[in-house]
């Protein structure tokens, strides 16, 4: 990505993030940006083509971060440990991004059904190391589905969390309580 494409979707991640997609024009990206219109239409064709691209370079990014860290682990709950940990960094760095992705999953037009496709697709990423974690019996008896989205939905209240504590929250501190209270939960008991 070129530094022009790469500022105008940075800008147009935070405007979204700060204002929502419908308050954002493209008017006030280019200004924010410093660029002519002409320039963001050799980049992106519309404000939903910039959209799209933000959400699915946003999970790329998740997911290829995931893969990298869970491919060389070998047991299920140290891969859960892997996504958890991961997706808190994510959280934390990007939170511009989650906040455009949980801000837009509620709905049924376009930009939500692309939100909740990604959304949906990475949780079934979940469900499947839950699954085979099952299936070893590493992790306890249950809905794959549901252990998986309760996963998903555990880190995302670490986002909660972080901006009702606008101040100094360590990573690996709010790492080690998630797994504390909830991933140690999931250990097949033998």
């Amino acid at each position: 990505m070129n530094k022009t494409k790469r500022k105008i979707f940075e800008t147009s991640m935070k405007l979204f993030a700060d204002k929502g997609y419908d308050a954002t024009s493209i008017e006030e990206i280019t200004a924010t940006v410093g660029v002519a219109k002409g320039t963001l239409y050799y980049h992106f064709s519309s404000k939903e083509e910039i959209f799209e691209f933000l959400v699915e370079e946003g999970v790329k990014l998740l997911k290829n971060s995931i893969s990298i860290k869970t491919d060389n682990l070998k047991h299920s709950l140290d891969k859960i440990r892997a996504i958890v940990l991961i997706q808190i960094k994510v959280l934390f760095k990007y939170e511009s991004f989650m906040t455009i992705i949980l801000s837009q999953i509620w709905g049924n037009d376009e930009r939500s059904q692309l939100c909740k496709k990604h959304v949906f697709d990475y949780i079934q990423m979940i469900e499947e190391i839950v699954k085979d974690g099952i299936e070893k019996a590493e992790i306890i008896s249950g809905d794959p589905n549901i252990i998986a989205s309760g996963i998903f939905g555990f880190i995302c209240s670490s986002f909660i969390y972080k901006m009702r504590h606008q101040g100094d929250i360590k990573v690996e501190e709010l790492f080690s309580e998630v797994d504390n209270l909830f991933i140690k939960k999931l250990t097949k008991q033998k």
